[in-house]
């Protein structure tokens, strides 16, 4: 479904990413780890289109997506959380998930400004759509408070139900775990694999290996901007390479 082809990124004079290439099958829930600094986020940026790769192609379900926007991917099924929860603080729970919807709403100004029949209808569709969102990632009872007012755990759900609320065919987590305590990170991992089966493909930034060796089908490994090693949980576990990288070496 996603593939990276040789994707290279350099700042200045640092080389951030090196010849980079691997593939995510439709379905899957891909697990991409490495020590700090080893380029995961910049890999993200590029493939949602944050960053420009210096050289290389992001290539999703046959179409090449280089440099296209973010408005852009999120239409062809791309999306993306990040590693600090980012909401609309003042708007409540239902709202922030409503924003989702709203990148696939037909109804221009005019409509919205004179509350036109079909926008009056979009938007209770709209109300609607992000209720089962909020039921799905169990925060019904929360749809009416201020996103500024959640605890951490629950506007990183809050994120992620805003995420799918798109319609997305792929989402991107970067670091969903982070700050999260052990029950919290339990429950997300059912989360994640309750929106696999949904047919909705999963590509993970994370560096809790519990939740990766539990949860991902195959896992990539960067190490220094280079990818090191791609293969199942207990391939990577195994491989000595991965373990240097991690631990270090005699």
């Amino acid at each position: 479904m996603l593939r990276l082809d040789s994707i290279t990124k350099i700042f200045g004079g640092l080389t951030a990413l090196e010849e980079v290439s691997f593939s995510v099958a439709a379905g899957s829930i891909t697990g991409v780890i490495g020590p700090n600094g080893a380029g995961k986020t910049t890999l993200f940026n590029i493939v949602t289109g944050l960053y420009a790769q210096t050289s290389g192609e992001v290539v999703l379900d046959g179409k090449n997506i280089s440099f296209l926007d973010t408005e852009k991917l999120a239409s062809l099924g791309l999306v993306r959380t990040f590693q600090n929860v980012e909401l609309f603080g003042q708007m409540t729970v239902l709202e922030n998930v409503m924003v989702g919807l709203h990148t696939g709403t037909k109804s221009g100004i005019f409509s919205c400004a004179f509350r036109l029949p079909r926008q009056i209808k979009e938007e209770k569709f709209i109300r609607e759509k992000s209720m089962e969102w909020l039921e799905f990632t169990g925060m019904t009872d929360m749809a009416g408070v201020a996103a500024a007012n959640l605890p951490f755990g629950k506007g990183r759900l809050l994120e992620i139900s805003r995420a799918l609320a798109a319609n997305p065919k792929m989402i991107l987590m970067d670091e969903p775990a982070a700050g999260l305590n052990s029950r919290e990170t339990v429950e997300l991992a059912s989360l994640i694999l309750k929106i696999k089966e949904t047919g909705i493909t999963v590509v993970l930034v994370e560096h809790d290996m519990d939740l990766v060796m539990d949860i991902c089908d195959p896992i990539v490994v960067l190490n220094l901007g280079k990818k090191l090693a791609q293969g199942s949980p207990r391939e990577i576990q195994e491989n000595q390479e991965v373990i240097s990288a991690y631990l270090g070496s005699d």
